[in-house]
């Protein structure tokens, strides 16, 4: 053997080694992270999910299911997305329960790529989800811009008759490439880049069992989690326990919470009736559930009741499912 085949060998063999060593430190060092994040992602179990609800129609009935993905935008289930349809007037300013309090009786679903609206007294109406032939609004969602696909004058007669308007409104339907809301533009805790279609702000309202018991045994009254219009309610926990859970695991879905929901006049219609009745309960979670002095400028005297997630990683949740507090 010459000395260029010994050369040759021993350079071989020298990155042989290096492969090795290289490997090696990466295996440390994959060993290292998953260490490092095990133990910066220690959980504690805090309750279960007892139900789940979705709202197609902003201040629509809530439709409860027993399976949602939870996307980045909202939750979904089958054809139906949290807060994607949306009364207006004809000029495109939002139209809630709180203007016309019987919307909480109007059902909205979707199904092989229909949209069937229901109420009392009223003949089902059926049009298609997708009308691309149909003019895009603009509309005004607290003092924001946002889209909507406007969903025909059968809807919008519809509508008129069934509560009674003298004035004509419009149902619009959000679709992925018209313009969205930005949250933050009107509550600046909301990460920028954080987007919605119709809902006040986020994606994703939670609130516990104990937390309704708490208010029923003060208003003397069994008052319903439709009334708060929750995406996930919780039980096994004390009453307000969901505030300190700053980020929880739930299923396949990672939550991130932004801020506590304060509450309006929408608190006082009854989900059964569409009667509002202007006072309570908000009067009497206005004694208990005021926020801090310091945090005045950003409830003002809205009490608190429920806490606004963002969703840090999207997946499947479902009525059973632990949740787990994300302790750091």
């Amino acid at each position: 053997m010459d000395l260029r085949e010994l050369a040759a060998g021993a350079l071989a063999q020298n990155r042989r080694a290096a492969l090795l060593l290289g490997t090696g430190a990466a295996l440390l060092g994959l060993v290292l992270v998953y260490k490092h994040t095990r133990k910066m992602d220690k959980s504690v179990r805090v309750g279960v999910v007892s139900q789940i609800f979705i709202h197609p129609l902003k201040s629509g009935r809530a439709r409860p299911v027993a399976l949602a993905e939870c996307q980045k935008m909202c939750m979904k289930s089958g054809e139906m997305l949290d807060r994607h349809w949306m009364v207006v007037t004809e000029d495109g300013h939002m139209v809630t329960g709180r203007q016309e309090p019987r919307l909480v009786l109007v059902s909205l679903t979707c199904e092989g790529g229909q949209v069937s609206l229901n109420g009392p007294d009223m003949e089902e109406l059926k049009f298609p989800v997708h009308q691309l032939d149909n003019p895009v609004m603009d509309c005004r969602l607290f003092g924001t811009d946002v889209q909507g696909r406007d969903c025909g004058d059968a809807a919008s007669d519809w509508l008129g008759r069934f509560l009674n308007a003298e004035k004509r409104f419009r149902l619009v339907h959000f679709e992925p490439q018209l313009k969205a809301r930005r949250p933050a533009d009107s509550e600046p805790l909301f990460p920028k880049d954080e987007v919605v279609a119709y809902p006040d702000y986020g994606p994703v309202m939670l609130l516990s069992e104990a937390s309704i018991q708490d208010l029923n045994s003060r208003v003397g009254k069994e008052l319903k989690p439709e009334q708060f219009r929750p995406n996930i309610v919780i039980s096994g926990c004390k009453a307000f326990d969901e505030d300190s859970w700053e980020e929880i695991q739930v299923g396949g879905v990672r939550l991130q919470r932004v801020m506590s929901c304060g509450r309006c006049l929408f608190t006082t219609v009854d989900p059964e009736t569409g009667v509002i009745n202007r006072k309570e309960p908000l009067e009497t979670l206005k004694s208990y559930r005021l926020c801090q002095p310091e945090e005045q400028h950003i409830y003002k005297k809205s009490p608190l009741f429920g806490q606004l997630h963002t969703v840090k990683r999207a997946g499947v949740l479902q009525v059973g499912d632990v949740v787990y507090k994300i302790v750091r």
